[in-house]
C-alpha cells in the first residue's frame, strides 16, 4: 500500500477498488456486456445532442433541456464506466487519492445536475399543458438559460460538499473500497478520523437536491393531471399525456434507483445489492434515456427521419 508517513499515522495515497466480482469468467462476461452498454450510451447521447443541434424542428425548450440531459448522462456514465471496464481486465485496480476525489466529485456533479434538469423539464411540461398561451413568455430563451444555470450550479455546489468532506477525511488504515467506483459511503467506512460532520453534510446537501427536485416534479404533474382530466376531448387528453410519458419514464427510473441507494436504510440491503443498483443508475439508465426519448417521441423520430433523408438525398 503506497502511503505517506504523518507522525504516528500513515496517510493512504491510493485506493483499491474491489469491483463487482472476483469470478474470472463472470468478469469477462460483464466486461463485454458493459462495454456494449457504454458504446450505446456514448453513441445514443451524442446522436441526441447532434440531432437537436442540427434539426430546427427541435429548437424548443423541452429539447434544449433534453440535449443537456444527454450531456449529463454522457458525463455521468463516463465518470464511472471506463474505470469499471479496466477493473475487469486487471487483478488489482488502484486509483489515486486525488483521482478518487475527482471521480466522486464528477459522479455527484452530473448526477445532481440530472436531477435539476429533470425538474426543469417537468416545469416545461407544466407550462406547455397548463398555460399554453403564455408558453413562449414563461419559457423564453432567457428563462431556459436561467434554469440551465441553476441546474449546473446546483450540481456544482452538491459536488463541492461531497469533495470537500472527502478531502477532510483522514485515511490511515485499510484502502480497499468495496465498490466499483469511489462512492462516498464506502470511503467513509475506511476513514480513521471523526466522520460525524463530514458524513452528515453530503447527506443534507444530496437530500436537499432530491427532495426539492421531487417537489417541483410532483407539483408540476399534479397540475398537469388536473388540467388533462378537465379536457373534454379524448384526443386532446391523449396528446397532452403522450408529451409527458418519456419524461415520466425517465424520472421513475432515475429517482427509483437513487432513492433505493440514498434514502432507504442501509441495513435493509446488502453491499452487493447496493452495487447492482449503482450499476443501474450509473451505467444502464444513461443508455436508456436516449432510447426512451427517441422511441416514445414522434417529434424526435420525425426529425431523425428528415435528417437521414437529407443525408441520403445529398
Amino acid at each position: 500500500m503506497d502511503s505517506l508517513g504523518d507522525g504516528n499515522h500513515t496517510a493512504v495515497t491510493e485506493f483499491i477498488l474491489l469491483g463487482l466480482t472476483h469470478d474470472p469468467v463472470l468478469r469477462v462476461f460483464l466486461f463485454i456486456i458493459i462495454l456494449c452498454i457504454y458504446l450505446v450510451t456514448v453513441c445514443g447521447n451524442l446522436c441526441t445532442i447532434l440531432l437537436i443541434r442540427v434539426s430546427t424542428q427541435l429548437h424548443h425548450p423541452m429539447y434544449f433541456f433534453l440535449s443537456h440531459l444527454a450531456f449529463a448522462d454522457l458525463g455521468f456514465s463516463s465518470s464511472v464506466t471506463p474505470n469499471m471496464l479496466i477493473n475487469f481486465l486487471v487483478e488489482r485496480n488502484t486509483i489515486s487519492y486525488l483521482g478518487c476525489g475527482t471521480q466522486l466529485g464528477s459522479v455527484v456533479f452530473f448526477g445532481s445536475t440530472e436531477c435539476f434538469l429533470l425538474a426543469a423539464m417537468a416545469y416545461d411540461r407544466f407550462v406547455a399543458i397548463c398555460n399554453p398561451l403564455l408558453y413562449s413568455t414563461k419559457m423564453s430563451t432567457g428563462v431556459c438559460v436561467q434554469l440551465l444555470m441553476i441546474s449546473y450550479a446546483g450540481g456544482f455546489l452538491n459536488s463541492c460538499s461531497f469533495t470537500a468532506c472527502f478531502y477532510s477525511l483522514f485515511f490511515c488504515g485499510p484502502n480497499r473500497v468495496n465498490h466499483f467506483f469511489c462512492d462516498f459511503a464506502p470511503l467513509v467506512e475506511l476513514s480513521c478520523s471523526d466522520v460525524s460532520v463530514p458524513a452528515i453534510i453530503p447527506s443534507l446537501s444530496s437530500g436537499f437536491v432530491i427532495v426539492s427536485t421531487v417537489i417541483v416534479i410532483a407539483i408540476s404533474y399534479i397540475y398537469i393531471l388536473i388540467t388533462i382530466l378537465k379536457m373534454r376531448s379524448t384526443e386532446g387528453r391523449h396528446k397532452a399525456f403522450s408529451t409527458c410519458t418519456s419524461h415520466l419514464t425517465a424520472v421513475t427510473l432515475y429517482y427509483g434507483t437513487i432513492t433505493f441507494i440514498y434514502v432507504m436504510p442501509k441495513s435493509s440491503f446488502s453491499t452487493d445489492q447496493n452495487k447492482v443498483i449503482s450499476v443501474l443508475y450509473t451505467v444502464v439508465i444513461p443508455m436508456l434515456n436516449p432510447i426512451i426519448y427517441s422511441l416514445r417521441n414522434n417529434e424526435m423520430k420525425g426529425a431523425l427521419k428528415r435528417e437521414l433523408g437529407r443525408k441520403v438525398c445529398s
